[in-house]
């Protein structure tokens, strides 16, 4: 409700502004430091000083006085040099509020907007990366689509890249597997921890002797994309088991897809075929006739050519010239490899043509056979399409890649590829949710058995690397949070029912996980701690939940004394809320109607983590206000039941939020 007001009175101001001064400005709307200055202020009046040039106290005391009556809006003041105040209406907020906690979601509504995310190499175990763009790419999806927005969720499996390429060598040449043994082998529940021990010593294998990896790597590759022998048969069970674990360890955190995207099939139906020749007619793309690239086809970089044509002219040093040589071809993006297979760049710019509709083309799809239950996930096909799909063609009108920020480079040539087409509004509508690294504390690190040496000890983190079997797989995380969280709920409610007992716990790990992930911004680099997720107290999803599982235990117990509660009218929520003794009162109420206004911040700023701050300002506004009102024994009845009514507006507002970051409320904990 407080963005709904906040918007209604920009608008209002604008058009006031225009009428009287024949001015246009874009009005700003802040937050003033306390609660007695009203709910929103705009420095506008010193912006029209410059321009009227009157002072901006005058233009205020003007604009105050002549300011017509808005709904929702009880008055305008003028405050210091010349801000605009504005107070709400106390009482008609209150009543908007209860009908917002009723309220249903939006419909979506309009042109289909596209979220991309998790989209791990389908070659060994999910870990802790892993999750922190499922989890981001998950949470931007559940707010999107509660503003109304029309998403749709897919998931992008490279089962024909280099990852899982060097699994196929692990297991044809370093283990000696026949594809037959393989697929038994993929029917392990744990297949993916097996592959993920297997993709360390295949990475170790060929870092032995490089001109052995460029020749295996590439007739892998090769054997692959063109699905022949015994490589593309290997290629295919690892990349299908692997899909299948990776979704059913999302499915814990309660992550789910509706498109699996393959990138198999960006080649066999001949989507690349058609952007390769998208790129040779334009001219975004050239064969590289000379140098080191000779025979690939590359995207130049004029811009960077010129950067680096400068430092090349700085450097006196032969030596220092040719490494600024071959920076300077470095610029220059391989789109295709010269033995003519394409790198992933190249099919990703396919495939992103094919989100916005530009390519002319479509996928046939069928339903993903291994999705978790009680899930319908539908995947791309070369073979014969199922008539009752989705229509997954449709073209988007945004497009949110997740990926993190050691491929910003990549995003952009992407996006350059768009441009080079002519579809620059394509390309500025591709935008890369992009978010830094998640690292360990040395006592995670040595809690999940990982032996540290006594300098790894004193660093504030430790690194993860998946290609050295570094690293949280993400059930086992997932496996040590419940552990914990089981013996809390076991030592709290040993009167639970033992399906109860895992229930509780389950939500509690996995809000604590969520949260602990969300509640930092993008760029933050992330050190996961245990005992810091865990935790009842400070900014956690244990304590957001806590709070709510505080306000049910008090609906229970008034259910229990048999208390009855009058009906809070407006009139008498607005006396109640009257007064600086009642400004308390007044500042929960007023976070309670604030979840608008952190979904749009969440969306404006494409960052989740206004809705993880959010929810834990709420709780701790609740808790603040539990301590000091004690509900039950409130002798006037119109407060107990104004009370009543406010702690369910929290409740309601708070496990919405929580609700978009994916985390549920549990009754007890």
């Amino acid at each position: 409700m407080y963005q709904t007001l906040t918007n209604r009175l920009r608008e209002a101001l604008a058009r006031h502004v225009q009428e009287k001064y024949g001015v246009e400005v874009a009005i700003v709307l802040e937050r003033p430091p306390k609660i007695e200055m009203g709910e929103a202020a705009s420095p506008v009046c010193f912006e029209l000083a410059k321009r009227l040039k009157k002072s901006p106290r005058q233009i205020a005391q003007e604009i105050a006085n002549e300011f017509s009556k808005l709904d929702g809006i009880a008055k305008l003041e003028v405050a210091g040099g010349g801000y605009l105040n504005a107070f709400f209406d106390r009482a008609a907020f209150w009543t908007s509020v209860r009908a917002e906690q009723s309220s249903e979601p939006p419909v979506a509504s309009g042109k289909k907007i596209i979220v991309e995310h998790t989209s791990i190499n389908p070659n060994k175990a999910a870990h802790i990366g892993h999750v922190r763009n499922a989890v981001l790419g998950d949470t931007m999806a559940r707010i999107l689509r509660h503003a109304g927005s029309n998403v749709q969720i897919q998931n992008y499996i490279d089962n024909t890249g280099v990852q899982v390429a060097d699994v196929v060598i692990g297991f044809l040449h370093l283990e000696q597997r026949t594809p037959v043994s393989v697929k038994m082998m993929a029917m392990e529940p744990k297949f993916d921890y097996l592959c993920w021990d297997l993709y360390a010593k295949a990475t170790q294998f060929l870092a032995g002797d490089k001109e052995r990896a460029t020749k295996l790597r590439g007739e892998t590759l090769k054997a692959i994309e063109e699905r022949r022998g015994e490589e593309a048969e290997v290629a295919e069970v690892v990349a299908d088991a692997i899909v299948g674990c990776h979704l059913r360890t999302m499915a814990r955190l309660g992550i789910a897809y509706e498109l699996l995207a393959r990138e198999s099939e960006i080649l066999h139906l001949k989507f690349w075929d058609a952007a390769f020749e998208m790129l040779k007619k334009s001219g975004a793309i050239q064969l590289a006739s000379s140098g080191k690239m000779a025979g690939c086809w590359i995207m130049p970089w004029e811009e960077e050519k010129k950067d680096s044509a400068i430092n090349t002219e700085r450097t006196e040093n032969s030596e220092d010239t040719e490494k600024e040589d071959e920076d300077e071809q470095s610029q220059d993006k391989i789109i295709v490899r010269s033995n003519g297979t394409v790198t992933y760049v190249g099919k990703d710019i396919a495939y992103q043509l094919w989100k916005f509709g530009l390519l002319g083309k479509d996928f046939r799809y069928r339903k993903w056979p291994n999705a978790p239950v009680g899930e319908e996930v539908w995947a791309t096909t070369s073979g014969a399409g199922d008539a009752s799909a989705p229509h997954f063609g449709a073209p988007a009108r945004r497009v949110y890649n997740v990926i993190d920020t050691r491929q910003a480079y990549v995003q952009e040539v992407v996006a350059q590829g768009l441009r080079g087409l002519g579809h620059a509004e394509a390309a500025e509508n591709s935008i890369h949710l992009w978010y830094e690294r998640l690292v360990l504390t040395p006592r995670c690190a040595a809690e999940m058995g990982y032996e540290l040496s006594a300098d790894e000890a004193k660093k504030p983190y430790v690194e993860v690397s998946g290609r050295k079997g570094l690293g949280v797989k993400a059930d086992d995380l997932i496996d040590r949070l419940e552990a914990a969280a089981l013996a809390e709920v076991r030592q709290r409610h040993a009167d639970m029912s033992t399906e109860e007992h895992e229930r509780t716990a389950h939500a509690i790990a996995v809000g604590a996980l969520r949260f602990f992930l969300l509640k930092f911004t993008r760029i933050a680099i992330i050190a996961f701690d245990f005992k810091d997720a865990l935790s009842f107290e400070g900014e956690t999803g244990t304590y957001c939940q806590n709070a709510v599982v505080r306000i049910r235990g008090i609906r229970r117990k008034v259910v229990e004394a048999g208390a009855t509660s009058v009906e809070v009218t407006q009139e008498s929520a607005g006396r109640l809320l009257s007064g600086a003794e009642r400004n308390r009162l007044w500042e929960l109420l007023v976070a309670a109607g604030s979840l608008d206004h952190a979904v749009e911040a969440a969306i404006g700023t494409q960052e989740p983590a206004f809705v993880a701050k959010y929810a834990f300002q709420l709780a701790q506004a609740f808790n603040n206000f539990y301590h000091k009102h004690h509900i039950l024994s409130e002798a006037d009845e119109q407060k107990r039941a104004f009370l009543l009514r406010l702690t369910e507006m929290v409740e309601a507002q708070l496990v919405r939020a929580l609700t978009l970051l994916g985390i549920e409320s549990p009754e007890k904990m």
